[in-house]
């Protein structure tokens, strides 16, 4: 799990896939691939998720780390879980699911925002915290955090463009959570917009690489 939670951090970016259609899950997760976009995080209020979370486990296999998100108990935690995913994402903290991922040894993201969520979350075991919605209070908010909390690893999610993941790498994230600015799945999907999307996977992979050289 250290492995894949040293996977996450390198590669940066973890792509958030709201609401993508059976059909497209494939398509999506190649094109991210190719840009670069290695972790792929596909939110649970999308119909039929378990078979997308299998479908993309099974074709793709260690080529992309697949995980679930909006993830908001540990029942549904444990289904993604079976169903092959490697990390929960939730937007709060609930330990009940922090434990569920914990159980099955798989890394747990909860969502925080204040320093005290942030500290409950991760004395409850979470890996990694997603801060959320980090457009709230913007890059120099994760500096203020870890100026008394340097051990706790952020991510934040929430409102990030290409133009300002960089702000929030150098102010400390070790990866960023990108939503529609990355992946739109309310776009007509074609291959014209698989090339688009493989092009702003890239752009988001650079902006990382250039914030941290």
């Amino acid at each position: 799990m250290t492995n894949l939670l040293q996977q996450i951090e390198e590669n940066g970016i973890v792509a958030v896939i709201r609401g993508a259609k059976p059909e497209n899950i494939l398509p999506i997760a190649r094109a991210l691939k190719s840009g670069g976009v290695k972790t792929l995080e596909i939110t649970v209020e999308t119909p039929k998720v378990t078979s997308l979370i299998e479908q993309v486990v099974e074709e793709m296999g260690d080529e992309v780390i697949v995980g679930a998100g909006t993830v908001l108990d540990s029942e549904t935690a444990r289904a993604t879980i079976m169903a092959g995913a490697k990390f929960v994402f939730s937007p709060t903290v609930k330990p009940e699911t922090i434990q569920m991922a914990k159980r099955y040894g798989v890394i747990s993201i909860p969502g925080a925002l204040t320093p005290t969520e942030i500290l409950t979350a991760y004395e409850n075991g979470a890996d990694l915290i997603k801060v959320f919605p980090a457009n709230v209070f913007g890059p120099s908010y994760l500096k203020d955090i870890h100026g008394p909390m340097p051990q706790i690893p952020l991510m934040p999610t929430g409102g990030l463009t290409v133009d300002n993941v960089g702000d929030y790498i150098k102010t400390g994230a070790v990866a960023a959570g990108i939503g529609s600015s990355l992946v739109n799945t309310k776009k007509t999907m074609d291959e014209a917009y698989f090339k688009e999307l493989e092009e702003k996977a890239k752009a988001f992979t650079d902006a990382v690489k250039e914030a941290r050289k």
